[in-house]
């Protein structure tokens, strides 16, 4: 143990100073040819649509917090039980449901980008429906 906290500390107090600062002249203008006007294609668009999808993916993912909580809640009530079988249930009910609530989440996002695409993208397309242009 000591000869690898030896090898951190030495390593740590060899290594030279790091700069970045003639990054910028060291590859030119390549840098912008190869971007482009767009740049590197990250959009700083404010549209309904980006932010209706922010807004579900901070909602699923602070569900998946919860979902990962009461899993290991769950887990703990269970293996703390000690042949209590109160807890035990309790602990396989706790598991259960959030079981069954991730699985209505899921669910319920499948189903609403099933429709949100469907319908987005035959709203946003103008002119007749054809094979290109179908709801379904």
């Amino acid at each position: 143990m000591g000869m690898i906290v030896l090898i951190f500390v030495v390593g740590a107090l060899c290594t030279g100073e790091v700069s970045a600062v003639g990054l910028g002249d060291a590859f030119g203008s390549n840098l912008d040819k190869a971007a482009g006007q767009e740049g590197a294609g990250y959009s700083t668009s404010t549209s309904l649509e980006s932010i209706i999808s922010i807004v579900i993916q901070v909602a699923l993912s602070f569900l998946g917090v919860i979902f990962l909580v009461l899993m290991v809640y769950g887990g703990y009530l269970w293996m703390t039980a000690r042949g209590n079988e109160e807890q035990v249930k309790k602990a396989q009910n706790i598991i259960i449901t959030a079981i069954v609530g991730l699985v209505i989440i899921l669910a319920a996002y499948a189903i609403s980008y099933l429709i949100l695409s469907r319908l987005g993208g035959a709203t946003l397309n103008s002119g007749t429906p054809d094979e290109n242009n179908t709801l379904w």
